[in-house]
């Protein structure tokens, strides 16, 4: 199936749903789901979820982008964090959170008369790790990416075709999963990965993620990257701001950048 071809499969599958609630995180599936739905004529509730795992800029983001594309966007706080088996950081972190953010979707749709809730699933996350599916599959949620099976690639050269900001977005996972399973996942600890990245960003790094395990700090970076770490004193300022944030371990991965490096230990686990 082309990929012009899978996209009149989503518009038709989404022109069959009348009134839905889009779970809204302002990254590239969710964006490209929600101009979709626009396009298509359907009622549209966009809905984001925060909390101490989302990063404020993110949010912000997603307020833009549903009022770019005139849509109805509400915000709504999780409590995810109130939930220890979220905070013990199980390989399974992820099906928590789900289920505490379907969950609210699920009584808003009960409240609103919403026919579906939908997520932004891609045909490549049935290839990962994504113990959220579960949670999705357990209240009702609809994947109409997955079903259409657009992958990302797909979404994001489709993203540019029709303008969206969104089509070359990095990757932004939830601050969450910086952590190692099994360490405990508290505000603080969030807080200061979200503060040692942001301001590693300022050096010209459009994607990174700083690893953290108890006070050490693991920052991933594309090798191509890795000279502006030396330049200008980039280096010592990094090294004194992570410092001055409790880090008293801070070094630079060789293997660079790679998305859901977190996972790697399952992975050795299961051969």
């Amino acid at each position: 199936m082309t990929i012009d071809e899978k996209y009149r499969k989503l518009r038709e599958s989404l022109k069959s749903m009348d009134r839905v609630i889009i779970a809204f995180s302002g990254g590239v599936d969710s964006a490209f789901l929600l101009k979709a739905a626009s396009v298509s004529g359907v009622n549209i509730l966009a809905v984001t979820g925060i909390s101490a795992s989302l990063p404020e800029e993110e949010s912000s983001f997603a307020k833009e982008i549903a009022s770019s594309l005139k849509v109805i966007h509400r915000v709504i706080n999780t409590e995810e964090m109130q939930n220890s088996s979220y905070t013990n950081n199980p390989p399974d972190r992820c099906y928590y959170c789900k289920k505490e953010l379907f969950g609210k979707l699920k009584d808003i749709a009960k409240q609103e008369n919403y026919s579906y809730i939908l997520d932004g699933t891609n045909a490549d996350d049935a290839h990962d790790w994504r113990p959220g599916s579960r949670a999705a599959g357990e209240e009702g949620v609809k994947s109409p990416l997955l079903d259409a099976g657009l992958t990302k690639f797909e979404i994001r050269k489709l993203s540019k075709d029709l303008g969206l900001p969104t089509w070359d977005k990095p990757a932004t996972p939830c601050l969450a999963s910086r952590f190692p399973y099994g360490q405990q996942i508290t505000a603080e600890a969030l807080s200061r990965v979200h503060k040692a990245e942001t301001f590693i960003k300022q050096f010209g790094l459009k994607e990174l993620r700083v690893r953290s395990q108890d006070d050490s700090a693991r920052i991933e970076i594309s090798p191509g990257d890795f000279q502006k770490l030396t330049e200008n004193n980039a280096r010592l300022e990094i090294i004194d701001y992570l410092k001055s944030l409790g880090f008293k371990n801070i070094t630079l991965d060789l293997q660079g950048f790679r998305s859901g490096s977190s996972n790697e230990a399952l992975q050795d686990k299961s051969n």
